[in-house]
């Protein structure tokens, strides 16, 4: 995942049970589960194998379970998030690419 500022980091540590995650969703544990073996939510596990869950991971889960109620296919929502992550990779490619421009320009004229 990408680099996130200290202020909230706290938001992609994996440390939510999956139990704790159906309390905060509404989800069932077979729903979540169901998610994962789709590749929609990539929880951790932990040393004993229990899933561990981020803040971020509950907000994805959430907006999941509304697209999916509102009739969207499981196949369609993982091209949406692969699509919407290659948007944030091009876009961070982008600034690196003008900052190493603007770096190599200002350089030069030293």
């Amino acid at each position: 995942m990408a680099t996130h500022s200290q202020k909230d980091a706290y938001l992609f540590k994996k440390v939510i049970s999956i139990g704790t995650v159906c309390e905060l969703t509404g989800l069932s544990e077979r729903q979540i589960r169901y998610y994962e073996k789709r590749k929609l939510i990539f929880p951790e596990r932990s040393d004993r194998g229990n899933r561990k869950y981020s803040f971020s991971d509950v907000e994805t889960l959430m907006d999941i379970a509304n697209k999916m109620e509102d009739g969207m296919q499981t196949s369609e929502l993982r091209k949406e998030m692969q699509k919407n992550q290659n948007k944030r990779y091009d876009s961070k490619f982008r600034e690196r690419m003008i900052r190493g421009q603007l770096n190599a320009y200002f350089n030069k004229r030293d």
